[in-house]
């Protein structure tokens, strides 16, 4: 019963089974700040019980505090599929080796037309199936180091973040990416100038301004642009 429930939990699994709504659902949604209706988005493991997550027909989503809500009713339901399309990453012998961290931020995304949910990718494959110009700069593979809000990346991620672009260093690796949210990218680009010194590469944070779902949006365009700096500039320090 709780896969319908995907991700909620606390308060916002308790109102969700009240009004008997199951995620994906095209929903009507009462509450003391005014009606809403779109269609329920799961939650993804770093975010709060407070609020549901509603995909408005413009394409934006919004969240609605859990407790602002009267009544909810479901209208239609269009389930999406979290499958992204992969192909696997080619390598090439003569091409620079580059890592890529995750943080918690999406860096690229397949976006589902049926319900307008964004699915995020990070393999190496799923990022080659969004991306593919990144096989024609690199070699890469991935690591996921945390799931968090940019705002929440404090010391204890600065240091375990370092350690583990060290480790990549000591091994060999060409050049160093870390996706990163945008609202905090800058505490920890200084944070790792002091950490990670002498590097003999260089390491770029990149984020986007604009989610991967709109049509105008930098993410694609900037995680290309990071990859190739990192494969190919000799500015051996941290960049944004």
């Amino acid at each position: 019963m709780t896969d319908i429930f995907k991700g909620y939990k606390g308060a916002a699994l308790e109102i969700l089974k009240k009004f008997n709504i199951r995620v994906w659902s095209e929903s009507k949604v009462k509450t003391t700040r005014g009606d809403f209706e779109g269609i329920l988005l799961p939650r993804a493991e770093n975010d709060d019980y407070e609020h549901l997550v509603l995909k408005l027909v413009t394409g934006y989503n919004i969240g609605i505090a859990v407790e602002t809500i009267e009544d909810i009713k479901e209208v239609g339901y269009k389930e999406a599929h979290y499958k992204i399309p992969e192909k696997e990453f080619p390598v090439s012998p003569g091409k620079p080796a580059i890592k890529l961290f995750g943080t918690g931020g999406t860096i690229a995304s397949r976006l589902d037309y049926r319900t307008g949910a964004v699915i995020p990718a990070f393999s190496p494959g799923e990022l080659y199936g969004a991306v593919p110009e990144l096989a024609d700069i690199c070699n890469l593979s991935t690591e996921k180091l945390f799931a968090v809000f940019s705002e929440n990346m404090g010391p204890s991620q600065y240091k375990k973040l370092a350690i583990s672009i060290g480790k990549e260093i000591e091994n060999g690796i060409n050049g160093i990416v870390v996706g990163h949210g945008t609202d905090t990218m800058h505490h920890t680009a200084a944070a790792l100038s002091f950490m990670v010194q002498e590097t003999q590469v260089p390491i770029v944070m990149v984020g986007s301004q604009r989610s991967s779902d709109r049509p105008s949006s930098d993410a694609a365009l900037n995680l290309i642009h990071s990859t190739k700096t990192a494969a190919e500039s000799d500015i051996a320090e941290t960049m944004v």
